[in-house]
């Protein structure tokens, strides 16, 4: 069942969001050559904690860490460990925060140092994947609709979509209905209605959609070991069309990235502070 979310519900739901995009912000330039990702890890858990939440993902389903640290052939779910990352890698990192009964949920795939030119590509059409999909979540449209246009976006770039993780409502829980699969069929599925929100991650794979689990219980991989790319915002509808509870804006400040992809999504200008 679909929980939709009163205006001051979302305006929890959106701080709980902004920790996690600071957070990220706050890992952005740690993200080098050498840094293991069990230090990126601790970092986010006094960053997160200090600023008054507890880290969502800590404990959930008894995942060990505060992070899903992911690089390279990982897709998701990645455990952070002291294996330093290596030039020419990318780490994708899935954070979450619960503040004040609400959780916030969302995902940035990074390149350490130069990355070829094929796996920038990757980068770059599974971010503009999510855009697309965020698109789709206004008035009128279907679970179906998201799904279709973000693997629509995906396929005819030549990159496999995953189906067996999806997207997913966001509130007092940190999974809700609806599940938000990235592909689909335009017409199906549940119908969007004001006040939901939902968290919409592409997982975009550089060759095969296959995947597959390690032992861990945890770490997905791609089956034929090629990259995977991993965005993710959480997203409320609001007046019918989508507004970002969310923001990649403190990454690309802490990096010095001009961008206004974000712009459309948003009733007003985002002030960032600390």
């Amino acid at each position: 069942m679909i929980i939709p979310k009163s205006r001051e519900e979302i305006e929890l739901l959106r701080e709980s969001a902004l920790i996690v995009s600071k957070t990220l912000g706050i890992l952005a330039p740690e993200i080098k050559p050498g840094v293991t990702t069990l230090h990126l890890d601790k970092l986010a858990e006094k960053f997160i904690r200090d600023h008054g939440a507890e880290p969502g993902f800590l404990g959930m389903y008894d995942f060990p860490n505060t992070l899903c640290m992911s690089p390279n052939a990982q897709v998701v779910h990645g455990i952070p460990n002291d294996t330093p990352l290596k030039e020419g890698d990318i780490i994708s990192i899935d954070c979450g925060a619960f503040k004040n009964g609400f959780y916030g949920d969302h995902a940035y795939t990074f390149p350490v140092g130069e990355i070829d030119p094929e796996t920038k590509r990757l980068l770059q059409v599974t971010k503009e994947s999510l855009y697309v999909g965020i698109r789709e979540f206004k008035a009128g449209n279907r679970v179906g609709d998201v799904g279709f246009a973000i693997q629509q976006h995906a396929e005819k770039n030549n990159f496999g979509v995953v189906r067996e993780l999806v997207g997913h409502g966001l509130g007092a829980k940190m999974h809700e209905d609806p599940e938000m699969p990235n592909y689909g069929r335009r017409g199906r599925g549940k119908k969007f209605i004001e006040g939901m929100v939902v968290a919409i991650e592409p997982m975009i794979n550089a060759g095969t959609k296959n995947i597959h689990q390690l032992k861990d219980g945890w770490t997905i991989l791609t089956a034929d070991n090629k990259p995977s790319a991993h965005f993710e915002h959480d997203v409320a509808l609001i007046e019918g069309k989508p507004e970002l509870l969310s923001t990649f804006q403190y990454i690309y400040q802490a990096l010095g990235i001009e961008s206004d992809e974000e712009d459309e999504f948003r009733a007003a200008k985002l002030q960032l502070n600390g």
